[in-house]
Parts: structure tokens; sequence; C-alpha cells
């Protein structure tokens, strides 16, 4: 079965806001290389569809956003995301996207294809790579 044969399968495709959205993210990644499970974690800030996990994977390599080889992912893009630039602070009451602890600061990651978040002070680093 090949991309297309997916994609009519799933539901999902490229012009998916999901898709453009983990794209967007993938473009963002501070890392050399990671594990699959590690950049699915992060996926996951979008979305838990698998159907749509992979096709932001696919797209993705489609794109030459990554390289996929033996369960490592190697971003090419060195556009990281700018804590001054792209990381917006809104106070209010909301839950981390990525732990669910309650927040009265929320992180939100300001990308062209839509916003990610909220994100706790500690989960936010996570997400963008700058903690382990």
């Amino acid at each position: 079965m090949d991309r297309e044969d997916r994609r009519v399968e799933t539901g999902a495709d490229a012009s998916d806001d999901r898709v453009e959205r983990g794209l967007a993210l993938l473009e963002r990644l501070e890392h050399e290389s990671l594990a699959l499970a590690d950049v699915v974690d992060r996926i996951e800030m979008v979305t838990s569809d698998p159907a749509v996990t992979r096709t932001i994977l696919d797209e993705a390599e489609l794109r030459g956003i990554i390289e996929r080889d033996d369960g490592i992912v190697r971003p090419k893009s060195r556009q990281y995301v700018s804590f001054d630039q792209d990381v917006i602070t809104k106070e209010g009451e909301f839950s981390c996207q990525r732990c669910g602890s309650g927040l009265s600061t929320g992180y939100f990651i300001d990308l062209d294809a839509g916003e990610l978040g909220p994100f706790g002070s500690s989960c936010i680093r996570k997400v963008t790579g700058r903690d382990g």
C-alpha cells in the first residue's frame, strides 16, 4: 500500500491542520537525532491519532524536514523555537497539554501553522528540546 492509499484509507492528508502543525513542530526540533518514540511524543502535542501521526512523519520525510533510519529521526532544519519570538505567555486557568497539570501561566508555541499549547514552564522546555 503506498502513501496515497494510506491517506485515502485514514482520511488524513497534508491539508489537515494537525498535519501542518505537526510538520511545523518537526521543523523546529533542536536535536541532531531523536528516537522515533521521542518524535512521536512531540507529535502527540498535536494529535494522538496514529493515522495522522503516520501522515505527519511520511509528509515530513517527503518534504525533506526529517530523515528516518532504523528508528532514528534526524531533523534537517535548524530553525529552532525562539523563546523571545515564538513562545507566547498567557495568564489564566489552563491545563498543560503535555502533563495535564493545572497552570495559571500557559506557554504557547506560535508556529506559522497555528498555536500549540498550553504548556507549563518545564514542559515547554521539553517539547522544544531544551531539556532532555
